[in-house]
């Protein structure tokens, strides 16, 4: 008997759906798999570029950064057979004072400072100097530096001492004044080096009756 014209020797392979056409598109879905993939890489790169441009941008405007130190008077004590003050009448002083003196370092580096000094003056006129030895001040610390010094009137012109000093012993109050400047330089990163000064402005009292120094402000 005949097969039927209709029917083919070779069975057909199952249907699952997919149609000819839909298996022509998987290529295309590929690529723009790739395609978006190079775009989330770009965008990590540029991320990451962002990340380290901001990281040197803190870097530079904080640890590279330098600011002046601060030199201040911090305290100061009477030797009691060093405190000699005269009267209104016969105005004088001779004081001994061991006096205490900070540095502080606010930078991101060393600050190494020459020898210095500092100079009182009462009403404008010197009458003491100390001397500030050579020496270093950490990354972001306070130095302490104790200083003997000698404060006379001796310096003073008789119409001064006649006048404001013998008003000012009455009034048991002597007003002072300190000035100074150090010279150093900050060390960033053991390499760079930039000079830097470390200024006092300085003014407090001396209260005759108390033997004490205080009231004191710095600038």
């Amino acid at each position: 008997m005949a097969e039927k014209s209709g029917d083919s020797p070779y069975p057909l392979a199952p249907s699952n759906g997919h149609t000819q056409s839909d298996q022509v598109v998987a290529p295309a879905n590929s690529n723009d798999v790739k395609k978006r993939n190079r775009t989330k890489c770009l965008l990590y790169i540029l991320l990451f570029a962002v990340f380290q441009t901001g990281i040197i941008l803190v870097f530079v405007l904080t640890v590279m950064r330098t600011k002046h130190p601060k030199f201040r008077v911090r305290a100061g004590s009477f030797v009691d057979t060093g405190f000699n003050v005269g009267t209104e009448a016969s105005p004088s002083f001779d004081l001994r004072m061991n006096t205490q003196f900070t540095v502080k370092n606010t930078n991101f580096g060393d600050f190494k400072y020459q020898v210095g000094s500092v100079t009182f003056a009462y009403r404008g006129t010197p009458v003491g100097e100390a001397t500030i030895e050579r020496s270093r001040v950490g990354i972001k610390s306070t130095k302490k530096v104790d200083v003997l010094i000698e404060l006379r009137s001796n310096s003073l012109s008789l119409n001064t001492t006649n006048k404001e000093l013998g008003s000012d012993i009455s009034s048991g109050i002597l007003p002072l004044t300190s000035y100074s400047k150090l010279e150093g330089k900050i060390q960033l990163l053991k390499v760079i080096k930039r000079k830097k000064s470390a200024l006092m402005n300085c003014t407090m009292e001396i209260d005759v009756l108390s033997r004490k120094l205080g009231n004191i402000t710095c600038k």
